[in-house]
Protein backbone atom coordinates (compact mmCIF):
# COMPACT_ATOMS: atom_id res chain seq x y z
CA UNK A 1 0.00 0.00 0.00
CA UNK A 2 1.51 3.77 -0.88
CA UNK A 3 2.84 5.48 1.63
CA UNK A 4 1.13 9.38 2.08
CA UNK A 5 3.51 12.13 1.47
CA UNK A 6 3.59 15.50 2.36
CA UNK A 7 2.03 16.45 -0.43
CA UNK A 8 -0.89 14.81 0.14
CA UNK A 9 -1.08 16.39 3.77
CA UNK A 10 -0.81 19.39 1.75
CA UNK A 11 -3.68 18.76 -0.57
CA UNK A 12 -5.70 17.45 2.16
CA UNK A 13 -5.13 20.58 4.26
CA UNK A 14 -6.55 22.24 0.69
CA UNK A 15 -9.88 20.18 0.92
CA UNK A 16 -10.88 20.90 3.86
CA UNK A 17 -10.75 24.42 4.44
CA UNK A 18 -14.20 25.81 4.76
CA UNK A 19 -15.46 21.99 6.30
CA UNK A 20 -12.93 21.52 9.54
CA UNK A 21 -11.66 24.17 12.21
CA UNK A 22 -8.60 25.55 12.17
CA UNK A 23 -8.24 25.19 15.52
CA UNK A 24 -6.69 27.48 18.00
CA UNK A 25 -3.61 26.91 20.05
CA UNK A 26 -3.60 27.64 23.66
CA UNK A 27 -1.09 28.57 26.58
CA UNK A 28 -0.82 28.52 30.45
CA UNK A 29 1.72 29.90 32.50
CA UNK A 30 0.67 27.38 35.29
CA UNK A 31 1.90 24.71 32.79
CA UNK A 32 4.72 26.31 32.08
CA UNK A 33 5.95 27.08 35.54
CA UNK A 34 4.56 22.96 36.46
CA UNK A 35 6.68 21.91 33.50
CA UNK A 36 9.59 24.27 33.07
CA UNK A 37 9.10 24.14 29.44
CA UNK A 38 7.13 26.37 26.99
CA UNK A 39 3.95 24.39 26.15
CA UNK A 40 1.56 25.01 23.09
CA UNK A 41 -1.23 22.96 23.04
CA UNK A 42 -3.29 22.45 19.43
CA UNK A 43 -6.71 22.01 20.71
CA UNK A 44 -8.18 19.40 18.67
CA UNK A 45 -10.88 19.00 21.14
CA UNK A 46 -12.80 22.14 19.68
CA UNK A 47 -12.85 20.39 16.49
CA UNK A 48 -16.05 19.49 14.41
CA UNK A 49 -17.52 16.12 15.71
CA UNK A 50 -15.04 16.65 18.66
CA UNK A 51 -12.08 15.22 17.40
CA UNK A 52 -9.15 15.46 15.22
CA UNK A 53 -10.66 12.23 13.42
CA UNK A 54 -12.77 15.04 11.49
CA UNK A 55 -10.09 16.10 9.35
CA UNK A 56 -9.35 12.73 7.63
CA UNK A 57 -12.56 11.74 7.19
CA UNK A 58 -13.80 14.78 5.35
CA UNK A 59 -10.59 14.30 3.34
CA UNK A 60 -11.28 10.63 2.74
CA UNK A 61 -15.44 11.02 2.02
CA UNK A 62 -14.61 14.18 -0.27
CA UNK A 63 -12.48 12.82 -2.49
CA UNK A 64 -14.91 9.71 -2.93
CA UNK A 65 -15.89 9.13 -6.77
CA UNK A 66 -20.54 10.07 -7.52
CA UNK A 67 -20.78 6.31 -7.68
CA UNK A 68 -19.22 5.75 -4.59
CA UNK A 69 -21.12 8.61 -2.62
CA UNK A 70 -24.42 7.38 -3.55
CA UNK A 71 -23.62 3.59 -2.57
CA UNK A 72 -22.27 5.07 0.91
CA UNK A 73 -19.54 3.96 3.19
CA UNK A 74 -19.07 1.72 6.34
CA UNK A 75 -16.49 2.45 9.15
CA UNK A 76 -15.93 0.60 12.54
CA UNK A 77 -14.98 2.90 15.42
CA UNK A 78 -15.35 3.54 19.28
CA UNK A 79 -16.52 6.65 19.17
CA UNK A 80 -15.03 9.36 17.47
CA UNK A 81 -13.43 8.09 14.56
CA UNK A 82 -17.65 7.05 13.74
CA UNK A 83 -18.96 10.50 14.37
CA UNK A 84 -16.50 11.97 12.33
CA UNK A 85 -17.62 9.85 9.68
CA UNK A 86 -21.46 10.56 10.05
CA UNK A 87 -20.59 14.37 10.25
CA UNK A 88 -18.80 14.45 7.02
CA UNK A 89 -21.28 11.88 5.30
CA UNK A 90 -23.98 14.81 6.22
CA UNK A 91 -22.46 17.57 5.09
CA UNK A 92 -21.91 15.57 1.73
CA UNK A 93 -24.91 13.49 1.46
CA UNK A 94 -23.28 10.30 1.44
CA UNK A 95 -25.11 7.57 3.48
CA UNK A 96 -22.81 6.07 6.52
CA UNK A 97 -22.90 2.25 8.35
CA UNK A 98 -20.81 2.84 11.63
CA UNK A 99 -19.95 -0.28 12.97
CA UNK A 100 -19.43 0.60 17.13
CA UNK A 101 -18.42 -1.88 19.90
CA UNK A 102 -21.37 -2.02 22.41
CA UNK A 103 -19.22 -0.78 25.68
CA UNK A 104 -18.90 2.40 23.11
CA UNK A 105 -18.86 5.62 25.12
CA UNK A 106 -23.01 6.58 25.08
CA UNK A 107 -21.97 10.19 24.49
CA UNK A 108 -20.51 9.19 20.76
CA UNK A 109 -23.11 6.46 20.21
CA UNK A 110 -25.89 9.36 20.48
CA UNK A 111 -23.76 12.02 18.40
CA UNK A 112 -23.17 9.75 15.57
CA UNK A 113 -26.69 8.72 16.02
CA UNK A 114 -27.59 12.40 15.38
CA UNK A 115 -25.31 12.86 12.76
CA UNK A 116 -27.78 10.57 10.62
CA UNK A 117 -25.08 7.13 11.31
CA UNK A 118 -26.32 3.76 10.88
CA UNK A 119 -24.88 2.44 13.77
CA UNK A 120 -24.15 -1.72 13.60
CA UNK A 121 -23.03 -2.79 17.04
CA UNK A 122 -20.65 -5.76 17.70
CA UNK A 123 -19.34 -7.43 21.16
CA UNK A 124 -15.54 -6.02 21.62
CA UNK A 125 -14.75 -9.57 23.71
CA UNK A 126 -15.75 -11.75 20.21
CA UNK A 127 -16.46 -10.43 17.97
CA UNK A 128 -13.79 -8.64 14.98
CA UNK A 129 -14.68 -5.46 13.78
CA UNK A 130 -12.45 -5.46 11.10
CA UNK A 131 -14.17 -8.92 9.54
CA UNK A 132 -18.02 -7.25 10.00
CA UNK A 133 -16.76 -3.98 8.30
CA UNK A 134 -15.80 -6.13 5.20
CA UNK A 135 -19.02 -8.39 5.52
CA UNK A 136 -20.88 -5.08 5.37
CA UNK A 137 -18.71 -3.72 2.70
CA UNK A 138 -19.02 -6.84 0.84
CA UNK A 139 -22.90 -7.13 1.20
CA UNK A 140 -24.13 -3.45 0.63
CA UNK A 141 -21.56 -2.51 -1.81
CA UNK A 142 -20.24 0.34 0.17
CA UNK A 143 -16.45 1.98 0.42
CA UNK A 144 -14.59 0.69 3.76
CA UNK A 145 -12.94 3.99 5.23
CA UNK A 146 -10.60 2.78 8.27
CA UNK A 147 -9.98 4.46 11.40
CA UNK A 148 -6.43 4.73 10.68
CA UNK A 149 -4.83 2.63 8.41
CA UNK A 150 -5.93 4.92 4.83
CA UNK A 151 -3.88 7.13 2.90
CA UNK A 152 -6.71 10.15 3.51
CA UNK A 153 -7.12 9.60 6.62
CA UNK A 154 -3.56 9.84 7.92
CA UNK A 155 -3.14 13.01 5.59
CA UNK A 156 -6.03 14.57 6.71
CA UNK A 157 -4.93 13.73 10.54
CA UNK A 158 -1.74 15.66 9.62
CA UNK A 159 -3.10 19.00 8.74
CA UNK A 160 -3.44 19.56 12.87
CA UNK A 161 0.15 19.35 13.50
CA UNK A 162 1.12 21.34 10.15
CA UNK A 163 -1.05 24.11 11.40
CA UNK A 164 0.79 23.96 14.54
CA UNK A 165 4.30 23.62 13.03
CA UNK A 166 3.51 26.73 10.56
CA UNK A 167 1.94 28.76 13.77
CA UNK A 168 4.15 27.92 16.46
CA UNK A 169 8.34 28.42 15.22
CA UNK A 170 11.04 26.51 16.48
CA UNK A 171 9.52 23.64 18.11
CA UNK A 172 11.73 21.02 19.79
CA UNK A 173 9.34 18.77 20.62
CA UNK A 174 6.01 17.45 19.50
CA UNK A 175 3.80 15.22 21.46
CA UNK A 176 1.17 13.08 20.17
CA UNK A 177 -1.47 10.54 21.20
CA UNK A 178 -1.45 7.28 19.61
CA UNK A 179 -3.87 4.36 19.22
CA UNK A 180 -3.69 2.64 15.55
CA UNK A 181 -0.98 5.63 14.68
CA UNK A 182 -3.19 7.59 12.23
CA UNK A 183 -2.36 10.70 14.07
CA UNK A 184 0.78 9.78 15.01
CA UNK A 185 2.05 9.03 11.53
CA UNK A 186 0.65 12.20 9.83
CA UNK A 187 2.04 14.36 12.85
CA UNK A 188 5.75 13.02 12.41
CA UNK A 189 5.37 13.35 8.51
CA UNK A 190 3.73 16.66 8.83
CA UNK A 191 6.84 17.75 11.14
CA UNK A 192 9.22 16.24 9.51
CA UNK A 193 8.71 18.47 6.27
CA UNK A 194 8.40 21.42 7.73
CA UNK A 195 10.59 21.48 10.74
CA UNK A 196 13.11 18.61 10.70
CA UNK A 197 15.01 19.67 13.81
CA UNK A 198 11.54 18.59 16.15
CA UNK A 199 11.87 15.15 17.36
CA UNK A 200 8.38 13.30 17.42
CA UNK A 201 7.17 11.22 20.48
CA UNK A 202 4.18 9.14 20.18
CA UNK A 203 2.06 8.68 23.53
CA UNK A 204 -0.26 5.57 24.25
CA UNK A 205 -2.03 3.95 27.60
CA UNK A 206 0.21 1.67 29.32
CA UNK A 207 -2.22 -0.68 29.05
CA UNK A 208 -2.17 -0.87 25.43
CA UNK A 209 1.27 -0.71 24.52
CA UNK A 210 1.41 -2.52 21.58
CA UNK A 211 2.90 0.99 19.31
CA UNK A 212 5.72 1.38 22.18
CA UNK A 213 6.80 -2.37 21.55
CA UNK A 214 6.70 -2.58 17.91
CA UNK A 215 8.78 0.65 17.96
CA UNK A 216 11.32 -0.86 20.42
CA UNK A 217 11.22 -4.27 18.28
CA UNK A 218 10.94 -2.76 15.06
CA UNK A 219 7.99 -5.66 14.18
CA UNK A 220 4.69 -5.16 14.19
CA UNK A 221 3.06 -6.05 17.81
CA UNK A 222 -0.38 -6.92 18.59
CA UNK A 223 -2.45 -6.34 21.83
CA UNK A 224 -6.29 -7.65 23.02
CA UNK A 225 -8.55 -5.50 23.62
CA UNK A 226 -6.57 -3.40 26.58
CA UNK A 227 -8.45 -2.74 29.64
CA UNK A 228 -7.80 1.41 29.66
CA UNK A 229 -9.85 4.88 30.20
CA UNK A 230 -8.38 5.87 26.55
CA UNK A 231 -11.16 4.58 24.66
CA UNK A 232 -10.14 5.71 21.55
CA UNK A 233 -6.67 4.08 21.76
CA UNK A 234 -8.11 0.77 22.29
CA UNK A 235 -6.66 -0.45 19.04
CA UNK A 236 -5.52 -3.98 18.44
CA UNK A 237 -1.93 -3.24 16.61
CA UNK A 238 -0.77 -0.28 14.18
CA UNK A 239 -1.61 -0.53 10.31
CA UNK A 240 0.34 -1.48 6.75
CA UNK A 241 0.56 2.51 6.61
CA UNK A 242 1.07 3.79 10.05
CA UNK A 243 3.51 1.26 11.33
CA UNK A 244 6.16 2.15 8.34
CA UNK A 245 5.75 5.89 9.38
CA UNK A 246 6.06 5.50 12.28
CA UNK A 247 9.54 3.33 11.99
CA UNK A 248 10.12 6.15 9.76
CA UNK A 249 9.42 9.56 11.02
CA UNK A 250 8.82 9.01 14.87
CA UNK A 251 12.11 9.44 17.02
CA UNK A 252 10.24 7.81 20.33
CA UNK A 253 7.61 6.41 22.07
CA UNK A 254 6.27 6.22 25.65
CA UNK A 255 3.31 5.46 27.78
CA UNK A 256 1.19 6.91 30.46
CA UNK A 257 -0.98 5.17 33.33
CA UNK A 258 -4.34 5.76 33.42
CA UNK A 259 -4.07 7.50 36.95
CA UNK A 260 -1.66 9.87 35.19
CA UNK A 261 -4.08 10.22 32.52
CA UNK A 262 -7.15 11.06 34.70
CA UNK A 263 -4.80 13.19 36.83
CA UNK A 264 -3.96 15.25 33.61
CA UNK A 265 -7.41 15.32 32.11
CA UNK A 266 -9.17 16.89 35.31
CA UNK A 267 -5.88 19.37 35.58
CA UNK A 268 -6.81 20.47 31.82
CA UNK A 269 -10.32 20.85 32.64
CA UNK A 270 -9.68 22.85 35.62
CA UNK A 271 -7.02 25.02 35.10
CA UNK A 272 -6.87 25.47 31.47
CA UNK A 273 -10.92 25.03 30.99
CA UNK A 274 -10.26 22.76 28.12
CA UNK A 275 -12.44 19.79 28.26
CA UNK A 276 -10.71 16.85 26.84
CA UNK A 277 -11.47 12.99 26.89
CA UNK A 278 -8.99 10.92 28.55
CA UNK A 279 -7.45 10.13 25.05
CA UNK A 280 -7.08 13.43 23.82
CA UNK A 281 -4.86 14.02 27.44
CA UNK A 282 -2.15 11.61 26.36
CA UNK A 283 0.56 13.49 24.77
CA UNK A 284 -0.38 15.96 27.90
CA UNK A 285 0.24 13.09 30.40
CA UNK A 286 3.55 12.30 29.40
CA UNK A 287 4.40 16.14 29.92
CA UNK A 288 2.92 17.17 32.57
CA UNK A 289 3.81 13.84 34.57
CA UNK A 290 7.43 13.53 33.64
CA UNK A 291 7.21 10.93 31.00
CA UNK A 292 9.05 13.11 28.80
CA UNK A 293 11.43 15.58 29.73
CA UNK A 294 10.23 19.28 28.67
CA UNK A 295 12.09 21.82 30.92
CA UNK A 296 13.62 24.53 28.89
CA UNK A 297 11.96 23.05 25.55
CA UNK A 298 9.16 24.82 23.17
CA UNK A 299 6.67 21.66 22.80
CA UNK A 300 3.48 21.06 21.16
CA UNK A 301 0.57 18.95 22.30
CA UNK A 302 -1.80 17.81 20.42
CA UNK A 303 -4.94 17.24 22.77
CA UNK A 304 -7.00 15.24 20.10
CA UNK A 305 -10.41 15.13 21.67
CA UNK A 306 -13.05 15.85 24.20
CA UNK A 307 -16.22 13.52 23.75
CA UNK A 308 -16.17 13.11 27.53
CA UNK A 309 -18.59 10.79 28.83
CA UNK A 310 -19.85 12.96 31.78
CA UNK A 311 -21.26 9.55 33.39
CA UNK A 312 -18.17 8.05 33.74
CA UNK A 313 -16.56 10.99 35.63
CA UNK A 314 -17.53 9.90 39.18
CA UNK A 315 -15.42 6.30 38.77
CA UNK A 316 -12.62 8.16 36.96
CA UNK A 317 -12.54 10.15 40.14
CA UNK A 318 -12.24 6.91 42.30
CA UNK A 319 -9.45 5.62 40.16
CA UNK A 320 -7.24 8.83 40.69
Amino acid sequence: MKLPTFADIKSAAHQIVGAAHHTPVATSRSVNARTGGEIFFKCENLQRAGAFKFRGAYNALSRLSPDERRRGVVAFSSGNHAQAIALAGQMLDIPCVIVMPSDAPAVKRRATENYGGEIVVYDRDHDDRETIGRRLASDRGLTLIPPYDHPHIVAGAGTAALELVQEVRGLDLLLVPCGGGGLLGGSALAAHACSPSCRVIGIEPAEGDDATRSFRSKQLQTVHNPQTVADGARTPSMGAITFPLMLQYVNDMTTVDDASLLRTMFYLWERLKLVVEPTGALAAAAALEGRVPVAGKRVGIILSGGNVDLSQVSTWTEQQ
